[in-house]
């Protein structure tokens, strides 16, 4: 039976409550027993939102529910939700609407199709110049090799998808990348829908297989185009390329996507904002 003089603490709902691992009080990652580990209110409703996001509970592209809707379904005051919110749109996962509502970051949406994309052109925008022509050269089944298992978080053997793709601007091959996927995730894809498909990527993965990438980790470095490189990016042997590796996470930290790209940039260059 609940106390008459129950706090707004015993009011939210189970998965919120002070005594669960998203309050003040639990054991964290690495901390030793009973280490206080201080979680703000809107800190909790924030994770059980991203936890509706994970579940399916919204999909990329839904509106999700209105701020007053969620402050009564978690028992909190609506600048708490809107301070969870706040943050989740900061992080590229919900976007705001004026006059609309609030809804799931998809990337299917033109300010964010370029959120992983960070090669420019040193004259101009990227938006400016157009969408990228892309060329796959193929997309084939194989099974894991040791090295890409372990950074997709799979087992040697598991099965993974394999693309190989060209993109170009203007007509000139600016970008060639290896691209792993995991098999399970990603069954059924194959040539002909990556052909197909003139949208991006990205937003490809979201309709037809249900996988959101939210955040993605990159290693830069400088390398010489080797012969197959050479011949996709017409380029000389040895010519010096940009090499992008990017493991790109969906929800909860989940590894997706193996990418390694080679850039050309003679007249582009690699843009990132630090903060």
């Amino acid at each position: 039976m609940v106390s008459p003089h129950a706090t707004s603490s015993d009011s939210l709902p189970l998965e919120a409550r002070a005594d669960t691992p998203l309050a003040a009080g639990a054991d964290g990652p690495g901390q030793p027993p009973g280490a206080p580990a201080f979680s703000p209110l809107y800190q909790q409703i924030k994770s059980l939102i991203l936890r509706g996001l994970q579940a399916g509970e919204w999909k990329p592209g839904d509106m999700i529910p209105s701020e007053l809707d969620l402050a009564a379904r978690f028992k909190v005051s609506q600048g708490t939700v809107r301070k969870a919110i706040d943050e989740l749109a900061t992080d590229n996962l919900l976007v705001r609407r004026q006059g609309k509502g609030t809804f799931v970051a998809t990337h299917a949406e033109q300010h964010i199709q370029y959120r992983f994309l960070r090669l420019l052109p040193d004259a101009g925008s990227l938006e400016a110049q157009g969408p990228a022509e892309r060329r796959i050269i193929e997309c084939r089944r194989l099974r894991a090799p040791a090295e890409i298992a372990r950074q997709l978080g799979l087992r040697t053997g598991d099965p993974l998808f394999q693309v190989k793709r060209v993109l170009a601007f203007s007509g000139t091959p600016a970008i060639l990348e290896d691209i792993w996927l995991p098999g399970a995730a990603f069954k059924g894809l194959n040539l002909e829908t990556l052909s197909s498909d003139k949208g991006p990527m990205y937003a490809l993965f979201e309709a037809q297989f249900g996988v959101r990438m939210v955040r993605a980790v990159e290693k830069l470095k400088a390398v010489a185009a080797d012969a197959d490189a050479a011949l996709l990016l017409d380029v000389e042997n040895g010519h010096p390329l940009l090499s992008v590796e990017r493991l790109a996470y969906t929800y909860n930290d989940v590894p997706m996507e193996l990418r390694r790209g080679l850039y050309r940039t003679e007249s582009r260059h690699y843009h990132n904002e630090l903060s």
